[in-house]
């Protein structure tokens, strides 16, 4: 399962998303923020890690201004593992060596189009395992 979260700076970029996923027939959550209206990321990073903790096969989509307070808020608990990626290349490097589980994006600095590439190759990558499952292991 999708879980889409956002704050008042992430909300338009998150409707774009929702219609992408609707389109391609693929479920989600959303826990919010539901307007534009000014609003405080932490309440609602704090929704999706629980979401997303529900199930080792959920994954997150937050998205804030800039994709750094999400980050931050998020990688709290110490089971989620948030990566805010600007690229393509970045969601791939940060799935197959990171197993990142929560995609961050900058809702103010990224438009549809370039999200909805990086969401792609997050929901396609697989975690490669071996000397990353080690690292990970320090964290």
């Amino acid at each position: 399962m999708v879980i889409l979260a956002c704050d008042h700076a992430g909300y338009p970029l998150k409707e774009e998303i929702k219609k992408f996923f609707n389109n391609e027939n693929i479920t989600t959550i959303d826990v919010g923020t539901y307007s534009s209206e000014r609003c405080d990321f932490p309440d609602f990073a704090k929704a999706g890690n629980a979401k997303v903790l529900e199930s080792p096969q959920n994954v997150g989509i937050y998205i804030c201004g800039t994709g750094i307070g999400m980050s931050m808020a998020a990688n709290r608990n110490p089971k989620i593992r948030a990566a805010l990626c600007t690229n393509v290349k970045f969601a791939s490097l940060a799935r197959r060596h990171d197993n990142a589980n929560v995609l961050i994006l900058p809702g103010r600095f990224m438009n549809k189009l370039k999200a909805i590439s990086i969401i792609k190759e997050f929901l396609t990558t697989d975690f490669e395992g071996g000397i990353y499952a080690s690292r990970l292991k320090k964290m």
